[in-house]
């Protein structure tokens, strides 16, 4: 009897050890290997990919860049070295691949051999893209534009910022800082330069940003397929912190050969535009000409058909609006005409190329938190109805970076989920079976409890939805404290993909049950749905998430007495408002993380960079429209601050930045609230470097297992 108890008690020991070593961590989150950017052949029988590893000690990710078989198979590393690799793109032939290292292109054989380096630019180069005759290759970088094209005038302008004991920032313009930059000097410009290596042309020299790196969505240029022209994007208002009119302009490439020739095109381009002209040419292009002129809202990734007569772009119809839904227009090259392949889809299209016939366009749109795959026809019949036009292709996963081989039999695209990180996968459409997973960059993580999905009714009786993530190893007849996640945004959406910078995975199975929302503002919904949030900030959304935590805590296993709450921007300013509203009949939130949230909207209206979302967020600026400003800022509700709080911020942020964090924790440690405050120096919007990462995250865990879990 004693000896079976013994046995039953080692048993459980193993069971309880087993069960602790399955709980996937930081650590275990920062191991799995990064899966990205599949760039299939021109013959259709390879992808080219890249992996990122994260390096902790080196407090970096190192990208290299692989080939597989269309059919799967064994994956072959092409690059090697503690230098990133990224960005392969193959030529026309299928022969090289241009690829990024070192901040310059260089081209290299399919089997990663004969490696040359194409540009010597001082600035960087980036993005590179094959001419169709293979005897180019595009790319951008960040120049001078005093310099007007001179390499010699820009080597010693970087050297001396480089060098220059003087760091003192100087500005003429608004958006003059993005993201994590400043941008008071340079301009992003395209570039041509020979494949085989040689001199460089500016392609679009002049003090502005081609494409706008406010509007850019990755490689934002295409040549047309008899290389004489190439489409790019710029931003043709005067303020470009408060426009979002990213225009799709085509530039001429025959006698481009000096520096000089390049800016000769735009100065006539701009003289015409001095004097009334409206250029938006038909037929031979033999000047810079702004082909989406008309459209006052986004204009991005143009891509020609491989018979050069149309220009297919991604469209957004509201100036001022970055959430607009995303339509795919189809420009004709000969007639001029701009038309909608997607009028009447109401959701948002994303990424998109053509069938090896180039008679279809596929696309990605978001879904209820999947990213199914859409068809539609570059000529449909516009004597049927047009929303019929839009077809399912793929559906019930998310997928990305969508292709199709020459014969039109075989899909590859990149797939994860919350369960499984990206890897690539490769699908056949007349099969119709499930997509052959054809990378194995990593092994099977977890096991992890399956993900659900739940939907309730939210503000105005609508339909919300969202996802729960349960523990490995989760007990129905325990409870466990429960986590609400906020995305940002606003106009964003959890999806069920992979992510790193907020992954359930790591807190669920830190022990909580994740509650992911997706309320008003969210994607994936109809265009409504996203609307409803402008202007409304803390209104419809707050009555959404709220009534999501009341039906969760019905739950048996849901803990109603542990709740907390985290979010990161807008997710931030929830957090934020909540922090001052906490006061909900049917329960309450024992402790708040807020990660670089909005606090003091007035504040943050002119401290922000993108001027044009706070205009259009609030209806206005703050001496514009006060009552918005006034109605929905959080800081206005301090004397209702009572919750536990972790404060945590990138110093470097220019979307939201460091000063909204440095206020809201020192009103918490007025008002005497456990708080504690993280900044982070070398991080922006996103807190990116691995020992960085690791460290919030245990911040983050840490914080709540103190107040949710009493763990000391």
């Amino acid at each position: 009897m004693k000896r079976n108890l013994l046995i039953f008690g080692l048993l459980l020991l193993i069971l309880s050890a087993a069960n602790v070593s399955a709980q996937f961590s930081i650590d275990d989150l920062l191991n799995v290997r990064r899966v990205g950017d599949p760039q299939l052949s021109p013959d259709g029988k390879m992808v080219a990919y890249t992996i990122g590893d994260v390096n902790v000690e080196a407090n970096r990710t190192v990208t290299h860049i692989y080939i597989v078989p269309i059919g799967g198979g064994q994956s072959k590393q092409i690059t090697t070295g503690d230098r990133s690799n990224s960005s392969p793109r193959w030529s026309p032939d299928g022969s090289k691949l241009a690829f990024t290292t070192g901040g310059q292109i260089w081209t290299m054989n399919a089997d990663g051999s004969d490696r040359r380096q194409v540009t010597t630019i001082a600035t960087g180069a980036a993005n590179p893209v094959w001419s169709p005759d293979g005897n180019l290759i595009a790319f951008a970088s960040d120049v001078y534009p005093e310099c007007k094209g001179d390499e010699a005038c820009n080597k010693r302008e970087e050297e001396k910022a480089e060098t220059s004991k003087v760091q003192a920032k100087i500005t003429t313009r608004l958006l003059y800082r993005h993201w994590t930059e400043w941008r008071d000097r340079k301009r992003t410009h395209v570039f041509i330069v020979p494949s085989k290596g040689g001199s460089h042309v500016d392609l679009t020299p002049g003090d502005f940003d081609s494409p706008p790196y406010a509007a850019s969505t990755g490689t934002d240029y295409a040549f047309s397929p008899d290389t004489k022209e190439i489409a790019v994007l710029r931003n043709p208002d005067k303020v470009e912190a408060v426009s979002t009119n990213s225009d799709v302009f085509v530039v001429p490439i025959p006698g481009l050969g000096t520096r000089e020739t390049a800016s000769a095109v735009w100065a006539d381009y701009e003289t015409s535009v001095r004097n009334g002209a409206v250029l938006n040419p038909v037929g031979q292009i033999r000047s810079v000409s702004n082909i989406t002129v008309k459209n006052k809202g986004y204009d991005v990734a143009p891509a020609y058909t491989s018979d050069g007569k149309y220009i297919v772009y991604r469209s957004q119809a509201t100036a001022g609006f970055e959430a607009d839904r995303w339509r795919i227009m189809r420009y004709n090259r000969s007639t001029g005409e701009s038309v909608e392949l997607t009028a009447g889809f109401d959701l948002q299209a994303e990424d998109f190329s053509f069938s090896g016939d180039g008679k279809t366009i596929y696309f990605t749109a978001l879904e209820r938190g999947k990213s199914p795959v859409f068809s539609v026809p570059l000529e449909p019949d516009f004597r049927l109805r047009i929303a019929t036009h839009v077809k399912p292709v793929l559906k019930g996963g998310y997928f990305s970076s969508v292709s199709n081989t020459p014969d039109g039999k075989n899909f590859v695209f990149a797939s994860s989920s919350f369960e499984a990180p990206a890897e690539l996968f490769s699908w056949n459409s007349e099969q119709k079976g499930e997509p052959v997973q054809i990378s194995n960059a990593n092994k099977p993580l977890g096991p992890f409890s399956p993900t659900e999905e739940i939907d309730w009714t939210g503000a105005l009786g609508k339909s919300n939805h969202g996802f729960v993530i349960k523990p490995s190893g989760f007990d129905s007849k325990k409870k466990y404290p429960l986590l609400v996640i906020i995305h940002g945004g606003p106009q964003s959406a959890f999806n069920d993909s992979w992510g790193y910078r907020w992954n359930p995975q790591v807190f669920a199975n830190a022990g909580y049950v994740v509650f992911m929302p997706n309320p008003r503002g969210s994607l994936g919904y109809g265009q409504k749905f996203v609307n409803e949030i402008s202007g409304d900030w803390g209104g419809k959304v707050y009555t959404d998430i709220t009534n999501g935590v009341a039906e969760m805590i019905k739950r048996p296993y849901v803990d109603r007495e542990n709740i907390g709450a985290a979010g990161a921007s807008y997710g931030g300013y929830m957090v934020n408002w909540l922090l001052g509203h906490n006061n909900d009949k049917r329960f309450r939130f024992k402790a708040f993380v807020s990660h670089a949230g909005v606090y003091n909207l007035e504040n943050m209206a002119t401290v922000t960079e993108e001027l044009w979302f706070v205009n259009w967020e609030f209806k206005g600026m703050p001496w514009q429209n006060p009552v918005n400003y006034q109605k929905w800022s959080p800081h206005r509700f301090a004397s209702n601050f009572k919750t536990p709080t972790l404060v945590t911020q990138g110093e470097i942020d220019y979307r939201v930045p460091v000063d909204q964090s440095l206020q809201l924790f020192t009103t918490l440690q007025l008002k005497n609230v456990d708080s504690k405050l993280i900044v982070f120096p070398d991080e922006g919007h996103w807190i990116l470097k691995p020992q960085n990462s690791k460290l919030w995250y245990n911040e983050f865990t840490g914080w709540f297992g103190k107040h949710l879990q009493n763990k000391k």
